[in-house]
This record gives structure tokens, C-alpha cells and sequence, in this order.
């Protein structure tokens, strides 16, 4: 959630001005776009790919349809909506970091897909399409990055059909009975792969802090709530490591 200062936000564990912490999150995501993909799969043991399969499934989009993939970095989910859209559809491959773009155009071409996706550099909380665009919105583990999240949701709410649906996939609070174990993976195994694999703990550091500063299952339903979603869910994947929340305009 925001902090109650309006000129203070939280990056990981530590207070920063809130001008401060989109250039704080690009330095992140600079630094480990090249590894991006690895350090997913050695994270979650290969996990954050079934979990991106759900949400996909999920959404359930149709031939025809204009999905747009926010924060969606290297484009996991973007080739996927692509190919269910098909040639009558459009996907927007949508993130504010243009080095991770730069990796998802990349892994797009490789995989052979171009005439139905659109690359465009956005930020979530000021989304410049117009009012009605998009018949499914997606933003899988970005949106704890977000400064002002309820900002970044009225804007989702705004962009979406009438019988548009918003899904975000996002870590959140586990159960207790698993919370022991991801905390002691989180702060030790975590930062330790980061830096031997893409040689910058403290970017793996600050990615586990902002799990934990991000607004859990309740709280997060709440706020699509707010933002003026209906007929919201959330559905916990892993223990609740993991959610993947819905909301529609209706």
C-alpha cells in the first residue's frame, strides 16, 4: 500500500521519496534484465511458468480479441495472448523499462510472432490508451513495483470494455505453514542465487522485500474494489505465495 506521507513511498524495506522510487525500480530491472528469465526459473524452480499458464488460461481471451500485457517485460505472457487472439486480435506488450522490453521484443522474434503484437513503453499509473481499448488487461509480478497502486488499477479500470477483465498474478502472503521456510529462502537463498548467477544480490534483495511490502489477498481485493471492479476474486496458487486476482468492468 501507499505510505500514509504522500511524498514517501516504500522501495523494499526503506522509505523513499516517491519521485524517487521509479528511477530506484528501473536501476532493478536494468540490472537483471539480461538474466530475467533464468533467475525466474532458478527462483521459483521452473514454478512462475505453470503459474503464468493459469493466468492465461484464465483469461480465457477469444480470436478477435485486444489484450494488453502490462509490465509485461519479457513477453511470457504476451506470445501466448498472441497466438489466441490470432491474426483478427492485437496484444500490446506494455512495460516502463525499456531494457526488459528490449529483451521481450527479442524472445518475439525468436519465436516467430510480430504482426499481432505492439511494443509500447507506458506507465501503469498513467495507461495512455483510450477509455474502452481492451477486452482482457494482464500484469503478472509487477504491480508491488508500481508507486501508487490504486492509481495504477483506476487506470486498468479505465482502459478495459464494459465485460473487460483485469487479472494480476503477483506474490502475496503465504500460509503459516509454509511462511518459515519462504522467508528463510527469500533473504538467504535468494540474494545469494542473484549473485551468483547475475552477480547483483541487492536487486534480489530488494525483489523479496517488496513481496513483503506488497498488499495481501484481502487488501489488494479491496482496493480493485475501490478502483471500481466487480465480481472480484483471487484465487491463491503455491500456499499463497502466489495470487492471481480478477476483477471485471462491468
Amino acid at each position: 500500500m501507499n505510505s500514509s506521507n504522500d511524498d514517501t513511498t516504500h522501495f523494499g524495506y526503506r522509505t523513499v521519496g516517491r519521485n524517487d522510487k521509479a528511477d530506484m525500480v528501473h536501476s532493478v530491472f536494468d540490472s537483471v534484465a539480461s538474466r530475467y528469465d533464468l533467475m525466474n526459473d532458478l527462483m521459483s524452480a521452473g514454478l512462475h511458468r505453470l503459474w503464468k499458464r493459469y493466468t492465461i488460461d484464465q483469461a480465457a481471451v477469444k480470436p478477435g480479441n485486444v489484450v494488453l500485457d502490462l509490465a509485461g517485460g519479457t513477453g511470457d505472457l504476451a506470445r501466448e495472448f498472441s497466438r489466441k487472439v490470432g491474426k483478427d486480435g492485437h496484444v500490446i506488450l506494455a512495460d516502463i523499462n525499456a531494457a526488459m522490453l528490449q529483451q521481450g521484443r527479442r524472445r518475439l522474434i525468436d519465436a516467430g510472432i510480430s504482426g499481432n503484437v505492439t511494443i509500447a513503453r507506458v506507465d501503469a499509473q498513467k495507461l495512455p490508451f483510450e477509455d474502452g481499448t481492451f477486452d482482457c488487461i494482464a500484469m503478472a509480478f509487477g504491480l508491488r513495483n508500481v508507486t501508487d497502486k490504486d492509481a495504477a488499477l483506476a487506470s486498468m479500470f479505465r482502459a478495459l470494455k464494459p465485460g473487460g477483465k483485469a487479472m494480476i498474478l503477483e506474490f502475496s502472503e503465504p500460509s503459516k505453514a509454509v511462511k518459515p521456510a519462504y522467508d528463510l529462502y527469500s533473504f538467504k537463498v535468494l540474494p545469494a542465487l542473484g549473485k551468483l548467477v547475475a552477480g547483483d544480490p541487492d536487486s534480489y534483495q530488494y525483489l523479496a522485500e517488496s513481496i513483503r511490502m506488497h498488499p495481501n489477498q484481502e487488501t489488494l481485493k479491496a482496493m480493485m474494489e475501490s478502483a471500481g471492479f466487480e465480481r472480484c476474486r483471487f484465487r491463491n496458487l503455491a500456499a499463497g505465495i502466489v495470487a492471481l486476482h480478477t476483477g471485471y468492468r462491468i
